[in-house]
């Protein structure tokens, strides 16, 4: 193995690739058990996976960052001045996106500080996770996932309640989360979650939503 490489990989450092898989694979099952408490906290609830493994990314990835820092006060605030870089110039919707920008400026850290083995012993660790954290897509339908579906009807009376007596007969679950007035208070949006019954299809439940006297819009939309 060429001299430099070498000294890219261990920096002068004790720290061997052994102690270095311990430190961040401990980091990454205490996220497991951190994912799994916010989990328990919010049964009950509909809560994205991508969240979930948000925060088993992160636990991982503060650990490579710590490695990375050590003692080094220039190196942490090349980190926080990277990251905020990041923040404010690239717009990120997905919370696991912003995981992997991350995830990407600790790797490119690591590298330009001659740190090479954070990276590759984080990677590898990472890699290895990827089969437990990224499942093949299950062929979910409507009917086995929650969904949103928005309302803009008019604020007269029977309106709603026509309309949810029609969601009882054609969801399994349906649960009213926000209400705001528009168009100066004559109409009303309504934000339902719905999972629907195995017989009834999206959209057929969407032209029969429609067709009900008062309804103005219908949008429904599946939930990650």
């Amino acid at each position: 193995m060429p001299e430099w490489f070498q000294g890219s990989l261990m920096n002068g450092s004790a720290t061997t690739p052994g102690v270095l898989a311990w430190r961040i694979g401990v980091a990454f099952l205490l996220g497991l058990a951190v994912s799994g408490i916010y989990r328990w906290a919010k049964r009950g609830e509909s809560i994205p996976s991508t969240f979930l493994t948000t925060l088993i990314l992160l636990s991982t990835l503060i650990a490579m960052a710590t490695q990375v820092i050590g003692d080094n006060v220039a190196r942490a605030f090349s980190l926080v001045g990277a990251l905020s870089v990041v923040r404010f110039r690239t717009v990120v919707k997905d919370s696991q996106d912003t995981a992997f920008v991350i995830f990407a400026v600790i790797v490119g850290m690591a590298s330009g500080s001659n740190h090479l083995m954070v990276a590759m012993v984080g990677l590898a660790i990472l890699g290895a996770a990827s089969l437990l954290l990224w499942s093949r897509p299950s062929g979910e339908t409507w009917q086995s996932t929650e969904s949103e579906l928005t309302l803009r009807m008019s604020a007269a009376d029977g309106v709603r309640a026509a309309t949810e007596t029609l969601l009882t007969a054609s969801t399994s679950q349906c649960s009213l989360v926000a209400v705001a007035t528009a168009r100066k208070g004559g109409s009303l949006d309504l934000i339902y979650r719905v999972r629907l019954r195995p017989e009834v299809a999206p959209t057929a439940l969407v032209a029969q939503i429609k067709r009900l006297e008062g309804v103005e819009s219908v949008d429904l939309s599946r939930r990650s």
